[in-house]
């Protein structure tokens, strides 16, 4: 997997008992996922279509680091399909540890805001994964 972005958890990022707020931790990975997607498939026009089950395997709190990881699980002729962990990290260990891992899928757009096809060279690095090959 591929580090995409870091966060450090603030008190602005906090919730009522005290953890990272789990809306703030998807916006984060809907925001690291899209950029990933956006890099593997070289446009600006990816849209999110598809988050599969999230589940928050750990909480977080003020002072951790949360580092975002995203890989290519899947391709087909217009999405993309990423796997997607955020981790807390410790600032003095190093240790890190999935607090969430999910799915998000991507539909790459032309102008008009239709699917359009990811281009042939992405696909062909990542044609091994391809739904079409199986």
């Amino acid at each position: 997997m591929d580090l995409v972005t870091t966060h450090v958890c603030m008190t602005r990022d906090i919730g009522v008992h005290g953890n990272l707020f789990g809306g703030v931790m998807m916006s984060w990975v809907d925001e690291a996922a899209a950029a990933h997607a956006c890099l593997v498939c070289h446009t600006p026009n990816m849209v999110t279509v598809k988050v599969n089950e999230v589940i928050f395997k750990k909480k977080v709190r003020v002072g951790f680091l949360i580092k975002i990881y995203a890989e290519v699980v899947s391709i087909g002729r217009s999405s993309i399909t990423l796997g997607i962990e955020a981790r807390k990290g410790s600032v003095y260990s190093g240790e890190e540890e999935v607090v969430l891992s999910t799915l998000v899928t991507f539909v790459r757009l032309d102008e008009a805001g239709d699917p359009t096809p990811i281009p042939s060279p992405v696909l062909e690095k990542y044609k091994h994964l391809s739904k079409y090959n199986k």
